[in-house]
């Protein structure tokens, strides 16, 4: 998720609320690996679940690999170590 986010960077997320929107970041598995905890942007709704991507364009460790995702909340701000709200859209 670089550059909006980047690896050590702690997050708030919520789970329920405000339904997710395209743009929102959120915290997600994909159905193909549900291992695997993601923090992507969600882009569309597809087939009952999100398809994701994030913002680097040059990594495809997203629904471009893997499909579709389920969405398990949203992240609302990152408070560690830049405390602040994230841009709604890629830089």
């Amino acid at each position: 998720m670089a550059p909006t986010l980047r690896h050590g960077d702690a997050v708030l997320v919520r789970r329920g609320g405000r339904p997710v929107r395209p743009g929102d970041v959120v915290v997600a598995v994909f159905r193909t690996r549900p291992e695997l905890l993601v923090v992507k942007r969600a882009v569309r709704r597809q087939d009952g679940g999100w398809w994701v991507r994030g913002d680097n364009q040059l990594v495809t460790d997203d629904s471009r690999a893997y499909g579709v995702a389920d969405v398990l909340g949203r992240v609302v701000c990152r408070y560690w170590p830049r405390p602040g709200r994230l841009p709604r859209d890629p830089l």
